[in-house]
């Protein structure tokens, strides 16, 4: 008889557990990131829909800081007043989604089929008026998003080097100079000749891909949808064919204009596409996408190599004045003392203005705190491009909840430095920095509605904002100030004597100012290249998806800002210069004058940005992130310095 099997135990609780976490695991979707599907007309049902919808928002310019909501110009609309939810991320940065007449049916193919059809006359104020902002738009190159299935709808051309880019957005319409020099959109046609004028792309050729879900009764859902501009004058405007000539209109020309709006919509089934990988051919096109690898692992492997060689330094050079200092019995070698154990007695006095710099330092965790959370889980996933708006929304919960560490950390710095003043501490740190950015921002909301812009945020949103900021986050930072003074004061090592010992005269290099300027060199140099990315996401609408990337330079940022900070506080020691506090603070603080200057040169040497409002536009917002990452990298310098006095100042003996 073979071997008896003994029956395994029935663990019901367990494998009711498993099945309910694979259920859930079936279920589970990335928030916004759901997949929808659609069917012809004849299997339309509840979970499975045949209508396309296609979404409008904001036209924006490389050229100019000012977006524009859909209704400012005078396209096709529809009377429905659809609008899909926005949440605060998508208003802060200025995205109008709204409904459109374009509308389509699965697998249901058009040709050169009528919107609608717009007529200006010169001669009527209003309507020359809008003309004139049409032409603008097209002269500045403004550019129409569109969005099917919470995917742009993208215009694909070659490039360079056999090369295919996909532009999430496609050109109003572009401009010839009255030399006959074709603008923008302009040199993909050589029809687009006649001088002094403007073309307009009013046809639009879209293709649908989509992919069959593996279970056919699911239906298909689509991972692709592109367009290719074109410009036609259509003479027959009642039953258009799509040729002819383009749609040109001369600048000078004052008299009645109609262009008429038309599309073409054409399926395709992509047999290799899944639904969750539809997003690639969007981000690999993307302008230096293929270059920056090489660039950020040579920033990073020298970033690494000169961190290391810093920390080697420090050890090797702290071990052997460690070991000397404790050899050191009698009194004849401690009057031969130099460096920096002679000023144990003063390292812990408290620095001048200690009430703001403690402030600084809560703001700066704060933000230290909520940039780590925020990569994470942009790193996760949660954030991507697909959840629109989601980045900045949870930066922005993160800073509101956030309020207790920064009122606990502005409150313990402040009580070590011997204040006693802790209701203006906590009101300071409420409300100095958070202040300063909102009044920047109010300002610059301010000129977005003079200018009419889409990226004017609502006085409602402004409201609520308020009410986040006063409702939350102060009283966060009130409970958070609390156990911060309640807490004993931090004991320090030493004691500090009642005489403050006067510091001899410096060499240039551990001067403040030649020390500070000089720390800000190596912490730049490990996110200069990265800098470059966000500032082209930014100000050339263009998506950023590198958050894996960003996080590992946020490490090595906070790695070389540390030591970098350290290395300086150390030489500044040896020098018999106590005043460690404020150094350490502006020595690592000073990368965000490099990231000034670094914006400065972006903006003159990359963008094309033109207008005195989109000026002002670039750089009140440039300040704002400026004093962001003033309050974050100095927060790490001087924490690194605190930790690193506090630490050999217990190891060594001190008579």
């Amino acid at each position: 008889m073979g071997p008896s099997v003994q029956p395994v135990p029935f663990d019901r609780p367990r494998l009711l557990v498993l099945l309910v976490i694979l259920q859930l695991s079936n279920a589970f979707y990335l928030p916004g990131l759901a997949p929808v599907n659609f069917c012809e007309k004849s299997k339309e049902r509840d979970d499975c829909k045949n209508l396309i919808e296609l979404f409008v928002n904001r036209l924006d310019s490389v050229e100019s800081v000012l977006p524009y909501e859909y209704t400012a110009f005078d396209f096709c609309q529809t009377s429905e007043e659809k609008r899909p939810s926005e949440n605060l991320g998508q208003v802060l940065f200025g995205e109008r989604i709204e409904s459109s007449p374009y509308k389509f049916t699965f697998k249901k193919e058009e040709k050169c089929r009528v919107v609608c059809t717009k007529t200006f006359d010169g001669n009527k104020k209003d309507e020359k008026q809008k003309l004139d902002f049409l032409k603008k738009s097209m002269l500045l190159n403004y550019q129409h998003h569109w969005i099917v299935d919470n995917m742009p709808v993208t215009w694909c051309y070659d490039v360079e080097d056999d090369q295919k880019f996909c532009n999430p957005g496609f050109p109003i319409g572009c401009y010839i100079t009255e030399d006959g020099h074709p603008k923008d959109a302009c040199v993909i046609n050589s029809d687009f000749r006649e001088k002094d004028t403007f073309y307009i792309f009013n046809h639009v050729d879209i293709k649908i891909h989509y992919h069959v879900v593996e279970n056919e009764d699911l239906g298909a859902r689509l991972v692709a949808a592109k367009l290719d501009p074109k410009s036609y004058r259509h003479t027959n405007i009642e039953n258009p064919d799509c040729s002819g000539p383009p749609m040109g209109m001369h600048n000078k020309y004052q008299g009645m204009i109609k262009i008429p709006f038309t599309y073409s919509v054409t399926f395709v089934e992509e047999p290799n596409i899944r639904w969750a990988s539809r997003w690639d051919y969007i981000l690999e096109s993307m302008p230096h996408t293929h270059i920056q690898w090489f660039s950020i692992m040579n920033s990073l492997v020298i970033v690494l190599f000169l961190s290391g060689m810093v920390a080697m330094i420090m050890l090797r050079t702290l071990h052997k004045d460690i070991a000397r200092y404790n050899q050191m019995d009698s009194t004849e070698d401690a009057q031969e003392e130099f460096g920096w154990k002679l000023v144990h007695g003063d390292i812990f006095r408290p620095p001048r203005k200690g009430m703001l710099l403690s402030v600084f330092l809560g703001s700066g965790t704060q933000i230290l705190i909520m940039t780590f959370v925020t990569l994470f889980f942009a790193c996760l996933g949660f954030l991507s491009p697909a959840n629109r708006g989601a980045l900045m929304t949870c930066a922005v919960v993160l800073w509101v909840l956030l309020g207790t560490p920064a009122g606990y950390a502005a409150a313990r710095f402040y009580k070590s430095f011997g204040g006693e003043k802790w209701k203006t501490n906590v009101l300071l740190t409420s409300f100095l920095c958070p202040g300063i950015v909102f009044a920047d921002f109010f300002v610059m909301n301010l000129i977005l509605w003079g200018e009419g812009s889409s990226a004017a945020i609502p006085f409602g949103t402004l409201v609520a904002i308020l009410a986040l900021w006063f409702c939350i986050s102060v009283p966060l930072t009130f409970i958070g100030a609390y156990f911060g003074f309640k807490k004993n004061t931090i004991e320090n090592p030493v004691r500090t004597n009642q005489i403050p010992r006067q510091i001899p005269e410096q060499s240039f290099y551990t001067k403040p100012l030649p020390g500070i300027i000089m720390g800000g060199i190596l912490p730049f140099g490990c996110i200069f290249i990265q800098l470059f990315f966000i500032l082209n996401s930014i100000w050339s609408h263009q998506m950023y998806y590198m958050f894996g990337f960003l996080f590992l330079v946020f490490i090595i940022l906070v790695i070389t800002c540390s030591e970098a900070t350290i290395l300086l506080c150390y030489f500044h020691l040896c020098a018999e210069d106590y005043h460690w506090q404020w150094r350490s603070f502006l020595t690592s603080g000073f990368t965000a004058i490099y990231f000034l200057v670094y914006a400065i040169h972006y903006f003159f040497s990359k963008l094309q940005i033109t207008g005195t409002a989109s000026t002002i536009l670039y750089f009140g917002y440039t300040m704002i992130m400026v004093l962001i990452f003033f309050l974050f990298t100095g927060t790490i310098g001087f924490l690194a310095c605190f930790w690193f006095v506090t630490k050999i100042y217990s190891v060594v003996k001190v008579d």
